[in-house]
């Protein structure tokens, strides 16, 4: 009888893909937590992390037949979490943008144009964003953009070299373009 607590993920994966509810559960129990602290240090809200990583496991098992991983298993459930957690935060935004939106149309005496309402809803989509990128990357992000400091300031302020300052702000501008065009794409549903 096989151990599938002994079994490599590409075994697992190839035993999964031909409906073997062990090599799945086996799966389940080698994943769950490290997927589930990852969504909920992203989300930093138990139950919708839970929700996700669940949801991401009965996907797994609902599309077995057709399942093709061509890097490994670790990384494509990875994968498949930050993105099922990426619209759950385009999602969350677009229902705050909609919400202050409606605040702003009940209160007319304000004085808002649209227009500006907006703007702020997107500043702070924006800020938002910004605030949950990684630390590091986050302080080299805010000083470029926001203190105009240069790639030499920052790495001389950090003690970091001008190639990690160029990395963190690629890196950060990647992300923030992902989330964003989720969130565009949302905001053109509703508006």
């Amino acid at each position: 009888m096989t151990s599938y607590d002994d079994l490599p993920d590409s075994d697992l994966t190839e035993r999964l893909r031909l409906g073997d509810s062990a090599a799945f559960a086996e799966v389940y129990e080698r994943f769950f937590v490290v997927l589930y602290k990852h969504a909920l240090n992203r989300l930093r809200d138990e139950e919708q992390a839970k929700d996700i990583v669940q949801e991401l496991f009965e996907d797994l098992w609902s599309k077995k037949a057709s399942l093709f991983i061509q890097s490994n298993l670790s990384n494509y459930l990875y994968t498949a979490i930050r993105n099922k957690v990426l619209k759950v935060i385009a999602h969350q935004n677009v229902v705050s943008a909609y919400a202050a939106k409606q605040v702003a149309f009940l209160k007319p005496d304000e004085g808002l144009t649209d227009h500006r309402v907006r703007e702020r809803q997107l500043a702070a989509i924006i800020e938002k964003e910004v605030q949950s990128l990684p630390p590091k990357m986050k302080a080299v992000f805010e000083l470029s953009r926001k203190h105009n400091y240069t790639h030499k300031e920052i790495a001389e302020q950090m003690d970091i070299t001008e190639q990690s300052v160029r990395s963190h702000i690629k890196n950060a501008l990647k992300i923030l373009k992902i989330k964003f065009r989720l969130v565009y794409y949302m905001l053109m549903i509703f508006w």
